[in-house]
Order: structure tokens, then C-alpha cells, then sequence
């Protein structure tokens, strides 16, 4: 349903383009004959108000000027109809000497239409009609802003049209501005009558000939009631056939339009199917591009992961190997402590002996034997921290009891 929908859409909005272009088409072709016409005209006799082939040619200029024209917006949203005199005012006022002024200050003109028929005739009057158009139709912006898409003035034939109105400034207009035809409650009328004519095609001559000549010897002859009854079923047969062939006329072009709407149908979803096809393409090549950015992505995390590893294996082999040396530096450095403490006691023995005064021999004995334990000890102490009784010079006296501060402090270094 929303398909058909759309479908009716597009239809109806081809059969008002189509519409709006031959009506575009009519308005300037009645143009040109109007203009025309008006040229004939005035050579035989003065245009004036009351003349019949210019109230025809003010009327199809007016509906060209007010062709598709934009309504104006109010404050409160709503679109109240504007006339083409508007735009005139707005779209020429940079011709020179212009006579916007002086229409917008007469007093006996108040509506905006009546304004713009006075505008025409004073325009014409001054023989400046085709000059106020195309100086119109050069600001662009302007004659955008007032007028809708498929408007006459914003298509390019209009052009044409101010050449055409050119031929207006050889005959010399004289006109009323008070006159009946300022109402601006009058509405513009065309006729188009002048401008029609009936052509008939050969077909048709020599049919119409052979009726007469079938008529003109009928004539002659007395009519019996057979023949009546086959002329009364003969013309009953004919018209319907007339019906029958409107009738099929009629389905063909229900055909026809179902077969365009049809076809149209056809091509959007044609164009429909292809932009998704394009945009499952781009899905698809973004989710590649993807995949292979995440691929690459975690390959370089665990090639990371695998070099922190390694450097913390490294760093942990170091810190072991720097604690053994550490451990190793420090036993080397520093004297066990049973040996300190054995050192510290023959001292005491040996200072407390001295300051006592006895020295015998097995004191003597005792003191080589203190000084070979002693040898023993510097061995395990080093070259630095020995102390030798021997170093002592002779005479020196010890201290009396203990050991001082300052011995201990060397044997300890």
C-alpha cells in the first residue's frame, strides 16, 4: 500500500508538472498573439482602456506576473496571498527614474492589484514596459525569493518575453488612471477566443463532401420506411461503437498510467537495491579493514608481552647474582666472632699478669703460647687488624683492670 502510495505520488506530481509547463507555454504564446494583435490594432485606431484586445493583453500579462507566486508569511504562520505588484516594487526599484514613488502615493489607488495595473499603464505610456521587466529579471535573488519553482518568470523562456514586449514602445498609449479597470476586486479574465481557430483535415472534407452528394440524390427519391429502420440501425450501431472505442480508449490509458507507475516503481527499486549493494560493500570492506587492524593489534601485544617477560627474568638472574656477591663481600670482610671473643680474653690475661708484676717462666711459657694463639687468630683477622704484644716497647705498663675502650675498638676494626 505505502508503495502504490508513492507510486500515485510521483504520478500526480508528473501530471501537474506536465499541467504547469503547458500552461507556461499557453500563457506565452497568448502573449505573443496579444502583442501582436495590439501592433495590427494601432494602426487603425488609438489602444485605450476600453479597448478589447488590451484588457485581454493587461490580463495574461497580469496572470504571467502573478504566475506561481510565493504567498507572505505573517507573524503568526499564516500564508495570505500577495500580489505581483510586491515584487515590482521590490525587484525594481534600481531602474533609473523609476515611477514606484509616484504609484505608491496616488491616492485613489489603495489595493496592491490596482497599484499594479497602474503600474502597467504608466509603464507603457512611457514606453519602458520591457525595460522594468528585464531589470526584474536580472536580480535574480529577488524574483527566487517571490516566486515558486516551474514559475514563468523563473524559467528561461522568459527571456523571450521581454524581447517580445519590446514592439510595445511603437505605439503611443493614452490611458485614465481612474478608470474601471483599477479595481482591484476585478479579477484578470483572459480570452481566448480571439487566438483560436478551427482546422479541418482533408479526411474530413471529402467525408463531409460525400455525405452532401449521398444527401442530394436521397433527396430526390422518396423515402420508404426500410430504409429509415436501416438508417436508425445503422447510426445506433455506430455510436456504439463510439462507446465501445471511448470505453477501450478509457483501459488503455489506465493501462498506460499503471504501466508507468509500474516502471517507475521498477527503477526505485532498482536504485534502491544498487545503493545497498554499494553499502553492504562498504560494511563489508570496514569490517576487514577491522579484523586486520585487531590481528595486527594483538600480534604487537604479545610480542610486548613476551619482551617484558624476558627483561623481568633478566633482572630477576641479576638481583640473585648481586645478592650472592653481596653475601660473599661481606663474610670475607668482616672476623668471625669466636675469634674476637678468644683474642679479647688473652689480652685481658696477659694485661692483667703485666700490671701485677709476675713474670715467671710460666708466664713466660704461657706468654708463647698466648702469642702462637694469638698467631693463629691474625691469620684468620688479616695483616690490619693483628696486634702484636711484640710491637709494645719495652716497659710499658697496662691497665689494671679490663680491657680499654680504645683496644677493643682496634680489635674489633
Amino acid at each position: 500500500m505505502a508503495s502504490l502510495g508513492v507510486g500515485l505520488h510521483l504520478i500526480r506530481k508528473r501530471g501537474a508538472g506536465r499541467s504547469a509547463a503547458v500552461e507556461r507555454r499557453n500563457l506565452l504564446t497568448v502573449c505573443r498573439f496579444s502583442v501582436k494583435t495590439l501592433l495590427d490594432r494601432s494602426c487603425f485606431e488609438t489602444i485605450d482602456d476600453t479597448s478589447p484586445d488590451f484588457v485581454n493583453f493587461v490580463s495574461i500579462l497580469e496572470h504571467i506576473l502573478s504566475h506561481r507566486l510565493k504567498g507572505q508569511t505573517t507573524w503568526f504562520g499564516y500564508e495570505s496571498p500577495r500580489s505581483f505588484w510586491d515584487y515590482i516594487k521590490a525587484a525594481c526599484s534600481k531602474v533609473p527614474h523609476n515611477c514606484i514613488r509616484s504609484i505608491e502615493s496616488m491616492e485613489n489607488v489603495r489595493a496592491s492589484r490596482a497599484k499594479g495595473r497602474a503600474w502597467i499603464r504608466v509603464v507603457l505610456m512611457e514606453k519602458r514596459l520591457s525595460e522594468y521587466i528585464s531589470s526584474a529579471l536580472r536580480d535574480f535573488k529577488t524574483t527566487r525569493r517571490f516566486y515558486e519553482d516551474g514559475a514563468i518568470m523563473l524559467g528561461e523562456e522568459v527571456g523571450l518575453l521581454a524581447d517580445t514586449l519590446i514592439g510595445l514602445n511603437t505605439i503611443d498609449f493614452s490611458f485614465c488612471l481612474k478608470g474601471e479597470g483599477l479595481d482591484g476586486s476585478c479579477p484578470a479574465v483572459i480570452d481566448y477566443t480571439p487566438y483560436l481557430k478551427f482546422i479541418q483535415n482533408a479526411d474530413s472534407i471529402s467525408s463531409d463532401e460525400e455525405e452532401m452528394r449521398t444527401m442530394g440524390s436521397s433527396g430526390s427519391e422518396s423515402s420508404s420506411p426500410d430504409k429509415m429502420a436501416t438508417a436508425a440501425s445503422i447510426f445506433t450501431e455506430q455510436s456504439n461503437l463510439v462507446s465501445k472505442c471511448k470505453r477501450f480508449e478509457q483501459k488503455y490509458r489506465v493501462a498506460l498510467e499503471q504501466k508507468g507507475y509500474l516502471e517507475e516503481l521498477v527503477r526505485l527499486r532498482e536504485a534502491q537495491l544498487s545503493e545497498a549493494v554499494s553499502h553492504n560493500k562498504a560494511l563489508q570492506q570496514s569490517l576487514a579493514d577491522t579484523h586486520l587492524s585487531h590481528t595486527l593489534e594483538k600480534e604487537q601485544l604479545e610480542y610486548i608481552i613476551l619482551e617484558l617477560q624476558d627483561q623481568l627474568t633478566v633482572m630477576k638472574n641479576n638481583d640473585l647474582r648481586s645478592r650472592q656477591e653481596l653475601t660473599a663481600h661481606l663474610t670475607n670482610q668482616w672476623p668471625s666472632p669466636v675469634a674476637l671473643d678468644a683474642n679479647a680474653v688473652a689480652l685481658d690475661t696477659l694485661l692483667y699478669r703485666k700490671s701485677m708484676g709476675q713474670w715467671e717462666e710460666k708466664s713466660f711459657q704461657s706468654l708463647e703460647q698466648l702469642s702462637a694463639d694469638m698467631s693463629l687468630s691474625q691469620t684468620s683477622l688479616g695483616p690490619s687488624n693483628t696486634l702484636s704484644v711484640e710491637a709494645r716497647p719495652t716497659g710499658t705498663h697496662w691497665p689494671h683492670q679490663g680491657t680499654s675502650p680504645s683496644v677493643k675498638r682496634r680489635l674489633r676494626l
